[in-house]
């Protein structure tokens, strides 16, 4: 059949699944939530700063 992979492949294909769940996995354990709140909550300081700084004033041209 030509579907099934070579058996090394598969074991890598697998590792590497379970590599990322268990990174997924780890931004579940408790605490994280916190962390998450705390860079949402910069990012929106940050962004409400820079939508509140003084634009700078546009200067006409002379007429000619």
């Amino acid at each position: 059949m030509a579907d099934e992979l070579d058996p090394r492949e598969a074991e890598r294909i697998r590792r590497r699944d379970h590599d990322l769940e268990a990174e997924r996995r780890a931004l579940m354990n408790p605490g994280m939530g916190k962390v998450f709140k705390q860079i949402q909550d910069s990012m929106g300081k940050a962004a409400k700063e820079a939508s509140s700084a003084p634009k700078p004033k546009r200067q006409r041209r002379p007429k000619a």
